[in-house]
């Protein structure tokens, strides 16, 4: 009888962890397929002669990031490393492998955040390499002090304010690191040749614009859900709390940005981004205006930087995934409060000290790594190249082609 017992309890364990391995994969596929939606959106934004360059550069600093976060990344974040037999990989349904995998695309996602920022001049390949040198060292830096309560400042946050630092879905780990070394590369490379202060260059594309919008937003699901990364910690509120912050993004995108297209379809993305931090913890009418804060956030601060002779943000990735993000990690400690129809167990002083630590990491990883790199090639296209577009002059190629 008892073997039988045990016979059952394995059974259910291995069931269990099956389950677990495919509900994180269901995750990966999700916020792989967020990929391509960064893609669309940069290649949606920029002009024509850009847009090979745009599709090109998402999958290989992809690519190159899956190796950096591989070979070092992950082993800086979490003490673990691939270097073992494949039988010792595959043990409990290889659901270490997957989680590696899940954890990967967001790792990916600093890249690709930067990538729209830094569109239309910005060098290839030493672009390519600073983002792999970006998700080897400093994104993980960051991830594992505050994943894997590294470096003890999770605990001494715990000891000074009554809790740590609550970042669920990583609105600062993710979002605002990106932003904020998108603006370091922003600021170092300047604003493109023919761009005036006040005058936008016109998106190429609004249905491929939309495209990659709606792309992101449905991936968001797996990037917010799934970062409870088993089955049994799977929460309906982290459902429901981003489609209020996407839904409220929206709407306020689309008063205060009135009716324009490209601020409709980012809008939803910045309430995604804000509510990443504290999506488990806020009541959805919470969640709703924390996305509209952030969608209002975007639109205004995105208009102002078309004034600007020196910050040329693209896609405005600065507002959208730095600044947004940021309010995402302090907003956690607002609307989290049980006070606020939150659930509690959160500090705003434990949020604001833990948003601003990103920032700065970013900030000093950013100078470090883009400022090495351009000493070594230079950052930024030749006049000449900058004017024929990135997509002839590196990729000898267009976007399009007319012949019959």
């Amino acid at each position: 009888m008892a073997t039988e017992t045990n016979n059952i309890s394995d059974a259910i364990s291995v069931i269990a962890q099956s389950a677990d391995t495919v509900f994180i994969l269901l995750g990966v596929i999700m916020v792989l397929a967020m990929h391509a939606g960064f893609a669309f959106l940069e290649v949606g934004t920029v002009r024509h002669k850009n847009q090979v360059n745009a599709l090109v550069k998402i999958l290989t600093d992809f690519a190159f990031s899956a190796i950096a976060y591989f070979v070092i990344g992950y082993q800086i974040a979490y003490g673990s490393h691939f270097f073992v037999s494949a039988e010792t990989l595959g043990a409990d349904n290889g659901y270490q492998l997957v989680k590696f995998f899940f954890l990967l695309t967001f790792a990916a996602a600093i890249p690709a955040i930067v990538s729209g920022g830094i569109a239309e001049r910005g060098s290839f390949r030493p672009f390519l390499f600073a983002s792999a040198m970006i998700v080897a060292f400093v994104y993980p830096l960051f991830e594992g002090i505050i994943w894997n309560g590294n470096y003890g400042f999770q605990t001494w946050l715990e000891n000074q304010f009554g809790a740590q630092f609550h970042d669920f879905a990583g609105s600062v780990v993710v979002h605002a690191m990106g932003g904020w070394l998108a603006f370091v590369a922003i600021y170092l490379l300047g604003a493109r040749r023919g761009r005036k202060p006040g005058i936008a260059f016109a998106p190429s594309n609004i249905p491929f614009l939309a495209l990659g919008s709606w792309v992101l937003i449905v991936g968001w699901f797996g990037f917010n859900v799934m970062s409870a990364q088993t089955l049994d910690g799977i929460s309906g509120l982290v459902a429901v709390n981003s489609l209020m912050a996407m839904v409220g993004g929206t709407v306020i995108a689309l008063i205060v940005g009135k009716n324009d297209p490209g601020f409709i379809h980012n809008g939803p993305l910045a309430g995604l981004v804000a509510v990443c931090a504290g999506s488990d913890l806020m009541h959805p009418v919470g969640a709703f205006i924390v996305g509209g804060i952030a969608g209002g956030l975007f639109v205004w601060v995105y208009t102002k930087l078309q004034r600007s002779s020196k910050i040329d943000d693209v896609l405005g990735v600065w507002p959208l995934h730095g600044l947004c993000g940021v309010w995402g990690g302090i907003a956690a400690g607002i609307f989290g409060q049980q006070a606020l129809g939150g659930l509690g167990g959160v500090s705003l002083m434990s949020q604001l000290v833990g948003s601003v630590a990103g920032v700065v990491v970013a900030l000093m990883g950013g100078l470090i790594v883009y400022g090495m790199v351009n000493k070594i090639s230079s950052l930024r296209l030749s006049q000449e190249h900058e004017f024929i577009g990135a997509d002839l002059a590196i990729h000898k190629i267009g976007s399009t082609n007319s012949d019959k």
